[in-house]
């Protein structure tokens, strides 16, 4: 008798808080776990970062931190890099700095000069390009075969780092 009372009290409070959780986890906010060190300094790896999955009310800005699919055949894996170029902008690297649309980028985050030249390119309607900080050392938009990703490939803005302790809070 005590384990129906306990199915009949406990099963549907666990199947409403599952739904929940997985209405949350694909639709509003996901943690994620960075793999690479594609955006040292700024994100360690191993870093744990929350993610706001809510895209179509997402304001996306330069220099916002993104999660998406890159643009590389046979890829299973999220990336987790900076947006350097908007739709419509006109991004070049060349003399170990990068300019958009004509103008030198002031990028405090980067702690290396970029060894390589990139561009000019213009970012096509609905595309996002974006590169890690950690530019000599990241597989980012100056190194794919298409350098652009398609807004349908953008999962969410990292906004929270949660772990490790010592370094929580809002990532940027």
């Amino acid at each position: 008798m005590m384990i129906k009372k306990w199915i009949r009290e406990w099963v549907p409070s666990l199947a409403i808080a599952a739904a929940i959780s997985l209405f949350v986890n694909s639709y509003v906010a996901q943690a994620m776990q960075v793999p690479t060190g594609s955006m040292l300094p700024t994100i360690q790896i191993g870093d744990r970062l929350l993610v706001e999955k809510m895209v179509q009310w997402t304001d996306f800005e330069h220099g916002d931190i993104v999660v998406f699919w890159p643009p590389i055949e046979g890829n299973a894996e999220r990336y987790v890099k900076r947006l350097i170029g908007l739709p419509g902008d006109t991004i070049e690297v060349k003399d170990g700095a990068l300019y958009r649309n004509g103008d030198k980028v002031d990028e405090p985050y980067v702690t290396e000069r970029m060894a390589y030249n990139f561009g000019p390119v213009t970012v096509p309607e609905d595309h996002y390009l974006f590169l890690g900080d950690n530019r000599n050392n990241s597989l980012d938009s100056h190194l794919w075969k298409t350098p652009f990703v398609h807004k349908k490939d953008i999962i969410g803005k990292a906004v929270f780092r949660m772990f490790p302790f010592d370094h929580m809070g809002t990532v940027s």
